[in-house]
């Protein structure tokens, strides 16, 4: 059965961006430092890859999903990855509203909510994993019990600035089980399961 699955690059003091994340400058300001994990051993041109250890598992865990989950402004900011995020995979856009031209490529815009979206996203994955990007989006999800896993990338780095990942969450506390740690050149995999309430 599917999982829903939160991959994020975070700094310790919890940002996923820099400063003034845009367009034009995707992480922020010196936000490119959380995805310094793709690179230390070296990354395959052809598929931005890291080329081994801990950090390809990840990356193939991560490419191996069976659909996309995004909010509108992290599809926007990624220039909604040219309509494909990796091989084709649907992705699903949760918006308030769709715009009016078409999303581009396997994406399409959902406007009924992040049960509806998570449900679509499920039917179109084939039985693999979900994918979900987003901060605004993580934090839906995860409010509506709909998030299972969260796979962070810690990245030893202090921003002090920037979009955090869970900034927005309710005062209730969420249980997480720690289900895997990998130690990579410069960043810990860490691996959650969502822990349901009862």
């Amino acid at each position: 059965m599917s999982k829903v699955v939160l991959y994020m690059s975070m700094s310790v003091d919890g940002f996923i961006a820099g400063p003034d994340d845009s367009k034009e400058h995707g992480l922020g300001v010196n936000g490119e430092r959380l995805h310094d994990w793709l690179r230390p051993g070296g990354v395959d041109p052809a598929s931005y890859r890291p080329v081994d250890g801990a950090s390809a598992t990840v990356f193939d865990e991560l490419m191996d999903t069976g659909a996309v989950i995004t909010g509108r402004r992290t599809f926007e900011i990624a220039g909604g990855w040219a309509g494909d995020h990796h091989d084709g995979v649907p992705i699903f856009v949760l918006t308030h509203s769709a715009p009016d031209e078409p999303a581009p490529g396997s994406a399409r815009y959902v406007t009924d909510g992040i049960e509806s979206c998570v449900a679509q996203a499920k039917a179109a994955a084939g039985g693999r994993d979900i994918l979900l990007h987003g901060a605004a989006t993580a934090q839906e999800c995860l409010r509506a019990g709909l998030l299972d896993e969260l796979e962070l990338q810690l990245m030893p780095v202090l921003l002090g600035q920037g979009r955090r990942l869970f900034d927005n969450l309710p005062p209730d506390h969420v249980e997480l089980e720690l289900v895997r740690d990998l130690d990579a050149p410069g960043v810990q995999h860490l691996r959650y399961r969502v822990r349901s309430e009862g």
